[in-house]
C-alpha cells in the first residue's frame, strides 16, 4: 500500500500538486484581480479549501473513485461501464451518454496541450524571483525542457518513473514546510478555513467573487486525473495518498501563502516562490520544474492511454502503438498523438507568452470536464447503483450548482484564452464523431452487399480449386462473406483447405476473460467463422492468439497461415448518412489510418491485401 501510494504521488498528483505555483497568484494579479486585503485573502483561502474538499475528497476520492470498470477509470471508462451495466434495460440514455463521454475526451485533449504549457511555464518564471536578469532565459528554458520531454517519450518512462514518486514526496514536503513557516507569524490564517468567509466574500463583493472562481478553480486542476489513472494503482492507494499527504501540504501551502499575503501584499506578483527566503529560492525553482516536468509527463501519458482507449471503442482510426515496456501493459507512446501535443503545446506558449495569459485558457476544459463527469455519475448512481431518487437529486444539485458556477465563471475568459480549449475540444468532437458515424455507416453499405455465407459455401465450395494451407479472412462484420474472400475466388479462383472467417470484437470491459476470447461457429466444408475478443485495454495480437485456439482443427503454424485483408477505398456520396464534408474527411481519416497488418501485428510477409470500393 505504502509503496503503491508513493507512486500515486508521483503519477496521480503531478498536475494538482503543482497547482499552487499559479493559483493564487493569478487570483490577485490575474485577468480579474482582487485588492490584497483581510476580506479577500481569507475568502479566496477559504474557497480553495471547501474546493478542494467538496469537489476532490468528497466527490472523486469519496464516491466517482468506486464507479470503477474493472479497475479502470475515466471518462471512456465510465461510458463503458454504463452502457453495459443497463444493457437491455431501455436506451433512454445512449445516445445522449456516448455524446457526453466524447465530449469529456475532446476536452480532456484540451487539457492536456494546456498542463504541460502552464505548469513548466509558471516553475520557470521563477526565476524572476531569483534574479531580475532571468526574465529573457523564461521562453527558452521552458521551450527547451518541454522539447526534451517530448522527444524522451519514444525512449519510455519506466525508469524515469520509479523517481517521480520520492521527487514528489520531497515536493510535497516543502510545500508544507513553507506553509508552515509563514502560518507561524499569521496563524490568525487558519479563520479562513471557516466557510463563512467565503460567504462573507460573496456578500461583499458577488460580481468578483464569481469572477474570482475562474482563478480559485485552478488549485483542482488535475482532479480529474484521480479517476483516469485509477487503473494504475488502484482506489485505496491514490485514497490514502490524497489524505494523508497531498491534501494536507496542499492547505498547509496554501495557508502558507495567504499568510504572507497579508504581512506583505506586495507578494502577490509570485506568492509561491516568495515564501522562500531568498537563498533557497533557486533550490525550489529547480524541485518545481522537476514536479511540473513530472505532472506534464502524467499527463502525456494519460493522453496516449485516453487516445488507446478511443481507438479501441472505435472512435479514433487505427494508431501505431508502441510499447516501451516489457512488463508494464500501461507503458506505451504514440508517436502521432506525441508530435500532435507536442506542436500544440509549443504553440501556446509562443501564442501566449506567459503563465497568466495561459491560465485564462486553463479553467474551461478542466470545468467542462468535471460538469460532464458530475452528468454521467448522475446516470451511474440511478441506473446502476440504484440510489434512491431524492438522493441522487440532492447529488446532481449540489455538484451540478458548484461545477456549473466554476463553468460559468470561466465562460468570461473566453475572450483572454478560454477560446482554445473550447476550439480544441470542437475540432476533436467532430473527429470522433465523424469516425464513429463513418464506420457505422461503412459496416451498413457492407452488409447491403455481403452475399449470405451459407449461398457462398454452397455455391464455391465443390466447384473451386482447394490448396493447402489455412486462410484468414479479416473482416469486421460477423455476417455474410468478408470482400477480400469474395475477390480472392474470382482472381485466384482457389480456395484453402481451411478457411477461417475472423472478426476482432473490442467489448466495453478493459480486460477479457482469457478462457472466453473466442467464439466458434463450424460452417462446414472446412469453412469457420471465429469472433476474437479484447478489452479495450488490451492491445490485439492476432498470430499470438490463434496460436492459442485449437477449436478448429490442427493448431495454426503461421508458415502456413494466410491473411487476406480488405482495403476499402471510400467514395462520397450524396446518399443519407453524413454531410459530404463529413464524408470526405471520414474517407481522409481511413486512407491515414494505421494498417489493419500492423494494427493487428499480423507477419508482414504472410498478408495479402485486396482492395473493393464503397460508397458512402
Amino acid at each position: 500500500m505504502a509503496k503503491l501510494a508513493v507512486g500515486a504521488i508521483g503519477v496521480v498528483y503531478g498536475d494538482i500538486g503543482t497547482s499552487p505555483l499559479y493559483a493564487m497568484k493569478e487570483v490577485f494579479v490575474g485577468h480579474h484581480p482582487l485588492t490584497v486585503d483581510r476580506l479577500h485573502i481569507f475568502g479566496v483561502v477559504s474557497l480553495i479549501f471547501w474546493s478542494l474538499m467538496l469537489i476532490v475528497t468528497l466527490k472523486y476520492v469519496l464516491l466517482i473513485l468506486r464507479a470503477d470498470n474493472n479497475g479502470e477509470g475515466g471518462s471512456l471508462a465510465l461510458l463503458a461501464l454504463i452502457q453495459r451495466r443497463t444493457q437491455g434495460k431501455g436506451k433512454r440514455w445512449g445516445p445522449s451518454l456516448v455524446i457526453l463521454g466524447v465530449l469529456a475526451t475532446a476536452l480532456f485533449f484540451g487539457d492536456c496541450m494546456i498542463t504541460p504549457a502552464i505548469s513548466v511555464l509558471s516553475a520557470v518564471e521563477g526565476l524572476a524571483t531569483v534574479e531580475q536578469g532571468f526574465d529573457g532565459f523564461v521562453l527558452p528554458i521552458a521551450v527547451t525542457i518541454l522539447v526534451a520531454l517530448f522527444y524522451l517519450q519514444s525512449v519510455g518512462t519506466a525508469r524515469v518513473g520509479r523517481l517521480f514518486g520520492p521527487i514528489m514526496l520531497v515536493y510535497f514536503v516543502v510545500l508544507a514546510v513553507l506553509g508552515v513557516m509563514h502560518i507561524a507569524q499569521q496563524p490568525a490564517i487558519f479563520q479562513a478555513l471557516n466557510p463563512v468567509w467565503a460567504f462573507r466574500f460573496a456578500a461583499n463583493d458577488g460580481g468578483l467573487a464569481f469572477l474570482a472562481l475562474g482563478s480559485v478553480v485552478l488549485a483542482v486542476t488535475g482532479a480529474e486525473a484521480l479517476y483516469a489513472d485509477m487503473g494504475h494503482f488502484g482506489r485505496r492507494p491514490i485514497a490514502h495518498a490524497w489524505m494523508f499527504v497531498v491534501l494536507p501540504a496542499l492547505m498547509l501551502n496554501y495557508l502558507g501563502q495567504g499568510a504572507l499575503l497579508l504581512g506583505m501584499p506586495e507578494a502577490a506578483s509570485n506568492p509561491f516562490f516568495l515564501m522562500a527566503p531568498e537563498d533557497f529560492r533557486l533550490p525550489l525553482v529547480i524541485l518545481a520544474t522537476m514536479a511540473t516536468v513530472i505532472a506534464s509527463q502524467a499527463v502525456i501519458t494519460g493522453a496516449f492511454s485516453v487516445v488507446q482507449q478511443a481507438v479501441q471503442l472505435g472512435l479514433m482510426p487505427r494508431l501505431r502503438i508502441a510499447h516501451t515496456s516489457a512488463s508494464e501493459a500501461g507503458q506505451i507512446y504514440i508517436p502521432s498523438a506525441n508530435w500532435a501535443l507536442m506542436t500544440m503545446v509549443l504553440l501556446l506558449i509562443f501564442g501566449f507568452g506567459e503563465s497568466s495569459n495561459l491560465a485564462a485558457a486553463y479553467g474551461i476544459a478542466v470545468t467542462g470536464t468535471m460538469f460532464i463527469s458530475t452528468c454521467m455519475v448522475g446516470v451511474l448512481i440511478r441506473r446502476v447503483w440504484h440510489w434512491p431518487i431524492y438522493a441522487v437529486a440532492a447529488f446532481e444539485i449540489a455538484f451540478l450548482t458548484i461545477d456549473g458556477l466554476y463553468f460559468a465563471s470561466n465562460l468570461t475568459k473566453v475572450p483572454d484564452g478560454g477560446w482554445f480549449p473550447l476550439l480544441v475540444a470542437v475540432v476533436v468532437f467532430v473527429l470522433l464523431t465523424t469516425w464513429s458515424q463513418g464506420r457505422k455507416l461503412m459496416l451498413e453499405r457492407m452488409r447491403e452487399a455481403a452475399m449470405p455465407i451459407r449461398i457462398f459455401i454452397d455455391s464455391a465450395a465443390g466447384s473451386a480449386t482447394r490448396v493447402s494451407g489455412t486462410a484468414v479472412f479479416m473482416t469486421s462484420t460477423p455476417e455474410g462473406v468478408p470482400h477480400a474472400l469474395l475477390h480472392n475466388l474470382k482472381h485466384n479462383r482457389v480456395l484453402h483447405d481451411r478457411v477461417i472467417l475472423l472478426t476482432v470484437r473490442v467489448t466495453d470491459m478493459p480486460y477479457f476473460p482469457e478462457q472466453d476470447r473466442f467464439l466458434h461457429e463450424d460452417l462446414g466444408s472446412g469453412f469457420h467463422r471465429v469472433i476474437l475478443r479484447y478489452g479495450f485495454m488490451e492491445e490485439p495480437d492476432v498470430p499470438a492468439q490463434l496460436k492459442t485456439f485449437h477449436g478448429c482443427g490442427a493448431a495454426f503454424k503461421m508458415m502456413e497461415t494466410s491473411f487476406f485483408l480488405s482495403r476499402q477505398t471510400l467514395l462520397a456520396s450524396e446518399r443519407p448518412g453524413m454531410a459530404l464534408w463529413r464524408e470526405k474527411l471520414f474517407a481522409w481519416m481511413l486512407r491515414n489510418a494505421e494498417s489493419a497488418m500492423e494494427f493487428f501485428r499480423l507477419p508482414t510477409n504472410r498478408v495479402v491485401e485486396l482492395g473493393s470500393q464503397i460508397e458512402i
